[in-house]
């Protein structure tokens, strides 16, 4: 076995390696940008060498200077987690020129599988059947346009070298080819530095399936069963789960042997996934082959109860295999909810700032959170905006779904601008529940997804009354002598008991007139209505709210002015002044900003140019997606404010546009 690892990573995977390397005895070493200086994987590691500045391609994915941190640092073997170098040919055969291990499979097994149309004609080879579609030499825009007329829309575009959900885009008609292939293409050569383009037939409602598979130096490779991964939002998965409930069991079989056919015909070493596209029908596609450790890993670790990671280590440093194919059992469910710093409510653009709470409950058997971020941590435009991933599993799929609910419930990100809202309605709804959701069914749903929660109930009104009154008596004791019934923070006056008056944006604002009375709260709103219960807290963040006629137990957690109540939905509230008062703010259709911090890569404006409504003004890139900003009026640009190359903060101006 190794002693020393480097990990060429960041984020919750770099924390995850090294999770297995300290429990094995390996020093990890790790690497880190100047942005990420304090991050906590570089908390976490032994040892840590600066590779280079922010920008990912002068640092993370600069094999250069990866390398020579691997050779200062005596590491024997590198890590590459997912993104970045794990899947570049170039890094894999560098590493061993050097003398050093690639924890991974061999350079050429990088490339073969890596290029997508060399994949599909190997897996053809292989007897395993393939989508139809166009992955010829000649990508000219005119060829394309032609075979996307023999392939038949849809289609989807996709990068040869893409993943991740970058470099992808669905298109329905002629019209839309142009810009889907010019975007995919730029987020391609953004994020894998390969802008080639490739088309397939695009299946319709299909589930995406995948396998988990390994091969060891001597020829043996196994499976470790499937995966589900249908949640996703324009192919980003989201939501993941062992085993997938629409797989039968001859189904199960059939796709096994599918992906060790394709294993083995590469000469497949180390751990890998292969990726299916299944139709209604249950036929099944041979989509990829990722060549690295999958973000969703964790649930087949969950039900086959496998160090995956180990087993990469143990592999890459020539052990067997640790287990033959019928010594792997799976056993009860698992299910995976990935956390990103996004705002939904904003076309999901990546939201950054500093972390001021990240809460989570406490991990046991049943749920696990791996993570990036801890309280204090910044999230940066510069990289991935995925931050951690919530896993839970139980003896079958109700009871884990039920516990991941739970877990969600208690978990909250107190900063940046998360997608927890979304993930949560995700595994309440009954058709996730059902396991009947295809990969189109979240981007074809959505609105109804982002809809606005209802009302919060008395109980969870009296729940943030209850936390309110806690912070201002805690407020109330730094500032007086805790003797003082000045300090007190239950509307304690000279005249008796008085009432407190609270502002709650919920998000719509209330006002509410809230006492304590002997042990119970009263609340009252503007309306007259009121509503009296005792309120107390119960296991970790569990309150429980009892009263006359109100019987509840709710999860509550907050950090300052922000706080996060779940009863059947999850309410995010915030504490504001009672009596706000209203701003009017600048027209945005004639000013358009930014509505994320990134580059400017491209300008398609300039002074003195009329546009309309939808035209195409900049486009602007962060964290590894391209956004295209486009007029909201008709009119005359006026002034451009931004120039292509620029590096802006969200909600800088464009460019100013005025009557024609």
């Amino acid at each position: 076995m190794f002693r020393r690892v480097l990990v060429a990573n960041r984020g919750e995977i770099a924390c995850r390696v090294m999770a297995t390397c300290r429990r094995l005895g390996i020093h990890s070493i790790a690497v880190h940008s100047e942005a990420d200086r304090h991050a906590r994987h570089v908390r976490l590691a032994d040892e840590a060498h600066l590779v280079g500045p922010a920008p990912a391609s002068e640092s993370y994915l600069d094999i250069d200077r990866v390398l020579d941190a691997a050779r200062r640092s005596g590491a024997e073997a590198v890590h590459p987690g997912y993104g970045f170098l794990s899947e570049n040919t170039e890094f894999a055969a560098a590493c061993e020129a050097a003398g050093i291990v690639f924890i991974g499979p061999s350079a050429d097994a990088i490339r073969r599988m890596g290029l997508k149309h060399e994949a599909k004609a190997l897996a053809e080879s292989a007897g395993v059947p393939v989508v139809p579609g166009y992955h010829g030499a000649d990508a000219s825009p005119e060829r394309l346009a032609r075979e996307a007329e023999r392939v038949g829309y849809p289609v989807l575009v996709k990068a040869v070298a893409g993943g991740g959900g970058k470099g992808m885009r669905v298109v329905r008609n002629r019209g839309e080819l142009a810009e889907a292939i010019e975007t995919a293409a730029g987020e391609a050569r953004a994020s894998f530095r390969d802008g080639r383009i490739l088309l397939e037939r695009f299946v319709e409602r299909p589930r995406h399936i995948e396998v988990q598979v390994f091969g060891d130096q001597h020829g043996a490779h196994v499976h470790l069963f499937e995966r589900e991964c249908s949640i996703q939002r324009r192919y980003q998965k989201i939501i993941e789960e062992s085993p997938s409930p629409f797989v039968t069991p001859e189904l199960r079989e059939r796709m096994t042997d599918a992906a060790l056919r394709v294993a083995a015909a590469v000469g497949y070493v180390n751990a890998g996934t292969v990726e299916f596209v299944v139709g209604e029908d249950r036929g099944f596609y041979f989509l990829e082959m990722n060549t690295r450790l999958q973000v969703e890993h964790p649930v087949t670790e969950a039900v086959t109860g496998q160090d995956l990671v180990e087993w990469q280590l143990r592999i890459a440093a020539g052990e067997a295999l640790p287990l033959e194919q019928e010594r792997i059992e799976p056993r009860g469910h698992a299910v995976e909810a990935r956390l990103y710093s996004e705002d939904p409510q904003r076309g999901f653009l990546p939201s950054t700032g500093r972390i001021a709470h990240f809460a989570f409950p406490p991990e046991d058997a049943g749920w696990r959170v791996d993570r990036g971020v801890e309280d204090g941590d910044l999230v940066s435009v510069h990289y991935d905006p995925m931050i951690a991933k919530v896993i839970a599993s139980d003896g079958n799929r109700q009871a884990a779904v039920s516990r991941l609910r739970q877990a969600l419930a208690r978990t909250a990100v107190i900063g940046p601008r998360t997608n927890l809202a979304l993930l949560r309605r995700i595994v309440a709804h009954p058709d996730f529940e059902a396991g009947s959701m295809d990969t189109g069914y979240l981007d074809r749903q959505l609105g109804a997804f982002l809809s606005d929660p209802p009302r919060p109930g008395p109980a969870v009104l009296l729940a943030a009354a209850d936390y309110a009154l806690r912070s201002m008596a805690e407020a109330a004791r730094e500032a007086s002598s805790p003797d003082s019934p000045w300090g007190r923070g239950d509307a304690w006056q000279v005249a008796g008991l008085g009432q407190v008056t609270l502002g709650l944006a919920t998000p719509g604002f209330r006002r509410l007139r809230v006492r304590r009375v002997d042990e119970e709260l009263e609340l009252a709103g503007e309306d007259g209505e009121s509503v009296r219960a005792c309120v107390t807290d119960a296991e970790h963040d569990i309150v429980e709210v009892r009263g006359e006629d109100l019987q509840a137990e709710v999860v509550r957690v907050g950090f300052g002015p922000r706080l996060l109540v779940s009863d059947a939905h999850t309410h995010e509230i915030e504490l504001v002044h009672p009596w706000p008062f209203e701003q009017v703010a600048d027209e945005a259709e004639t000013h358009p900003t930014s509505p994320l911090p990134g580059r400017v890569i491209s300008l398609a404006i300039s002074e003195g140019q009329r546009v309309e409504a939808g035209t195409r003004l900049a486009v602007v890139e962060g964290m590894k997606m391209q956004h295209v900003l486009r007029a909201a009026r008709a009119g005359r640009v006026i002034r451009v404010l931004v120039s292509e190359g620029d590096l802006i903060e969200a909600e800088t101006v464009i460019c100013e546009i005025g009557a024609d």
